[in-house]
């Protein structure tokens, strides 16, 4: 809750190295770089959260690069296909891949596994239409 209302106002959260500049280019929303496990979420142009790790697709399951939107949210999902909880959901494909609480040390189907602190950080402040910027 504080995370929520301290983005909502502005002000930039600590998270690991905060300071650090994300690989991304977009205003607002999440960016994702691949090649070293982390996210951000941006406000206003600037870094707001993160860089926190990640985990994401795995060799013939590939997170895709490019800028997508952010499409719905489900706070308690389940994946169908690989019978599995997915909780906090945030959409950004159209064919199921999202920011969700999962394995740090396991590699996804496609989506973008979050510790359960910033898998509600970025479901309570990611935005329906907001940039998801995914990165090599």
């Amino acid at each position: 809750m504080i995370a929520t209302l301290a983005l909502a106002l502005g002000f930039a959260i600590p998270a690991q190295a905060a300071a650090a500049d994300s690989p991304c280019s977009i205003a607002e929303g999440a960016c994702l770089r691949l090649s070293t496990n982390e996210a951000w979420l941006i406000y206003h142009g600037s870094v707001s959260y993160g860089p926190v790790p990640v985990t994401h697709g795995r060799p013939g399951y590939e997170t895709p690069t490019g800028t997508f939107s952010v499409l719905r949210k489900v706070q308690n999902e389940w994946s169908v296909p690989y019978n599995g909880p997915m909780p906090y959901s945030t959409y950004f494909t159209s064919d199921g891949i999202a920011f969700h609480e999962g394995s740090l040390s396991e590699p996804s189907h496609g989506c973008v596994h979050l510790s359960h602190e910033a898998a509600v950080t970025f479901f309570d402040n990611l935005l329906i239409g907001e940039q998801v910027q995914v990165v090599p």
